[in-house]
């Protein structure tokens, strides 16, 4: 592989600690999130507030990862004084960089040192835009709806030029690789605000375009249901399966979109592109792997797949269906109410559904992240049984340590899947 391959990032979202402790353990190389209100998350996604940030840094510097902050709303006037001061506690918390796209974070960040990546808001498409964005930003999300061959005609201008950016380093290209994708330009939809008065250029879509729709006749009042396609709702990207030829075009940083997931979408999806980026590296990419890798990302949440723009589509695919097409669905069973170290056992309080031997269980919690494993042991008053019910208060050996308040989930199989 190309030494300028050499260093493949691996960028999570992250919407709660869950996820940022599931993100980590995936093998994230950065991670990225939003506070408050202005971020293109703000409303779906649980976001962080202004005094998360240095614990935030704090446990990714201990971790290796580095921490994007999102300010990429578009800001109006009003809103000037809570931008500066959101970039000020970031800088002085130590966040890595500021995701950016509105003229007024991106001047602010650079007046004050702070290092600026460009959102895809931005809608680069062009060599131009990097020359004029590169005396501001050092990394560069072009928009999503270029192709491979766009991305890797911009890379090569970027070395051809020696295009840098405030760092000294040369720009480097981002691009999202897998996960919600919008049937408009990049965040540029303004249908949930005409709808429901709800702006998705503010963070707050409420996504009217995912829901099925009937067509009137206007001539003579006939109506006929769009069946069997949701014709505004495209299915999740991902590029798993050509993630070689992205890193052929000289992309860099990998986006992984779901800032409104849970830990285990997180950790799981983390995971699948951190392998497959080394798989790359070390010459062992291959379609056996990209199968394995295709069985465990059905298994999260995702409306399906296609590979979006990058390989030359014009038109987008559409989901089949409202929601989540995984393969497994996760069923809330209780919290867990005390940990044994010494013994490493877990008490839960079962508080929906029955927990049986050999289930296969998801725990979640803010240091916990997503630890998924088979329960081989049940017991309820101290004595071995093969099912602890609803309301009962049991006991189940855990291979790590997990804490009080976490929550435990069962995996069920899905059989009605794409």
């Amino acid at each position: 592989m190309n030494s300028s391959f050499k260093d493949l990032e691996v960028m999570s979202p992250v919407g709660s600690f869950d996820s940022l402790t599931a993100a980590i353990q995936g093998g994230a190389n950065s991670v990225y999130f939003g506070v408050g209100k202005l971020n293109m998350r703000s409303r779906s996604s649980q976001n962080f507030s202004l005094d998360d940030l240095r614990q935030i840094a704090s446990i990714c510097n201990d971790a290796g990862v580095k921490t994007y902050l999102t300010l990429n709303t578009i800001i109006y006037d009003s809103e000037l004084e809570e931008m500066r001061r959101t970039i000020d506690v970031a800088k002085e918390a130590g966040i890595s960089a500021i995701i950016a796209s509105d003229l007024s974070v991106i001047t602010y960040a650079r007046s004050q040192g702070v290092e600026i990546h460009l959102s895809t808001q931005t809608n680069v498409t062009n060599l131009e835009a990097v020359r004029f964005y590169a005396q501001f930003a050092d990394v560069v999300v072009t928009a999503r709806e270029l192709s491979l061959q766009q991305v890797h005609a911009i890379v090569q201008g970027i070395r051809k030029e020696q295009i840098k950016g405030p760092s000294g380093a040369l720009v480097r290209i981002e691009i999202f690789v897998h996960g919600a994708l919008c049937m408009a330009v990049s965040g540029k939809c303004y249908l949930s605000l005409d709808n429901l008065n709800s702006s998705a250029n503010r963070g707050a879509c409420l996504q009217p375009c995912r829901r099925t729709y009937i067509v009137t006749d206007k001539e003579d009042g006939h109506q006929y249901e769009v069946d069997n396609e949701y014709i505004m709702s495209p299915k999740d990207l991902c590029t798993i399966g050509f993630l070689d030829k992205i890193v052929q075009a000289g992309v860099s940083v990998f986006k992984i979109e779901g800032r409104g997931r849970g830990p285990e979408y997180v950790k799981t999806v983390t995971q699948c592109y951190r392998e497959a980026a080394d798989a790359i590296l070390g010459g062992a990419y291959s379609q056996e792997r990209v199968d394995e890798w295709l069985r465990r990302l059905k298994g999260v949440y995702n409306r399906g797949f296609w590979e979006g723009y990058y390989l030359g589509r014009k038109m987008g695919e559409w989901t089949e269906r409202y929601g989540s097409q995984a393969t497994r669905r996760k069923q809330y069973l209780g919290l867990v109410t005390n940990y044994f170290a010494k013994i490493g056992v877990a008490e839960v309080k079962m508080e929906t559904h029955e927990m049986n031997l050999n289930d296969p269980l998801l725990i979640t919690g803010p240091t916990t992240g997503a630890l998924e494993f088979a329960v081989n042991e049940i017991r309820v008053d101290l004595e071995k049984v093969p099912v602890a019910k609803k309301g009962e208060l049991c006991s189940i050996p855990v291979p790590v340590l997990v804490r009080r308040g976490d929550k435990v989930f069962k995996w069920m199989a899905v059989k009605d899947t794409f």
